[in-house]
């Protein structure tokens, strides 16, 4: 199993998208209709209503039977990858990774796995100086596209506000909406993009990335918390506060989980300390279901 920071180390971001997705591929196809496409799969009867011009005359004369040729066509999606690349994704986790630079691995990974698939896939990234947007597109230069501007985010502010945020709202088309975020918000703005995305778009898979050192709270004695977007400074004694915090992250991750559910979003949790398999695999789920 392919650790995050492993494939951090490799410092060669379309290297890692493929390794980190290589293994999730094995046995998995496009999702595949019959229909009129090139490639020939079979043939069936002729029924009354069929279009004629997929008739095989030549079989017709031969043998006097009516049959059409079937085929098979790829089901495509638009795959839509929304970053959160505001300051509190600059958080480093135990294994010295940051929540940006894990997100980078798996938004590198999920473009790959998309592309292999045939879909076309869509770029955004949420930072207060504005939206870094790539269309959607299926062609072969679209994953360097993706991997280019992948590489030079850095986080950093707020979550944009909502005349920044219009623009991805403002026209309507199928597509399945991946956010990777760690969803800390002052007023629900998240929410209330990822709503307009799905009345927008179709489907949203909320990936919530959350570090080890976070879940299980691994300080010791006097520590100072400071809120990166912020910048106010908490001062406590981990040892005496542990209890406290896990029970409070755990009422707010329930809250969290049962307010995207209600929202009509697929939610998934992501430890940043573990390797991106589960989210590719869940990622992989949802595209077969859409």
């Amino acid at each position: 199993m392919l650790t995050p920071e492993y494939l951090h180390a490799l410092q060669n971001l379309p290297l890692a998208a493929r390794r980190a997705a290589e293994g999730m591929l094995h046995g998995a196809h496009a999702s595949r209709r019959k229909g009129a496409g090139m490639e020939f799969n079979q043939y069936r009867p002729y029924q009354p209503g069929d279009d004629l011009r997929r008739l095989d005359w030549r079989l017709a004369a031969r043998s006097d039977r009516y049959y059409l040729r079937e085929s098979e066509v790829d089901t495509s999606l638009v795959v839509h990858l929304v970053l959160d690349a505001t300051a509190s994704m600059n958080h480093r986790d135990d294994n010295g990774l940051s929540k940006l630079e894990y997100a980078r691995l798996l938004c590198a990974a999920l473009a790959y796995v998309a592309t292999q698939q045939g879909d076309a896939v869509a770029l955004t990234v949420l930072h207060p100086r504005g939206l870094q947007h790539l269309p959607p597109r299926s062609d072969a230069r679209q994953q360097q596209r993706i991997y280019h501007t992948l590489e030079h985010i850095e986080a950093a502010g707020r979550f944009p506000d909502i005349t920044t945020l219009a623009p991805l709202t403002a026209r309507r088309q199928p597509a399945l909406t991946v956010c990777v975020s760690d969803l800390y918000e002052e007023n629900g703005e998240i929410e209330q993009l990822l709503t307009r995305l799905r009345a927008a778009t179709g489907e949203v898979l909320l990936l919530h990335l959350m570090a080890r050192n976070e879940l299980d709270f691994t300080y010791r004695g006097a520590v100072t918390f400071e809120d990166l977007e912020t910048g106010q400074q908490l001062q406590l004694d981990a040892g005496q506060q542990r209890r406290v915090w896990q029970q409070q992250l755990q009422a707010w991750l329930l809250e969290t989980a049962r307010r995207a559910r209600t929202r009509g979003f697929e939610y998934y949790r992501l430890n940043t300390a573990e390797p991106l398999t589960d989210a590719l695999r869940e990622f992989l789920r949802r595209r077969a279901r859409g």
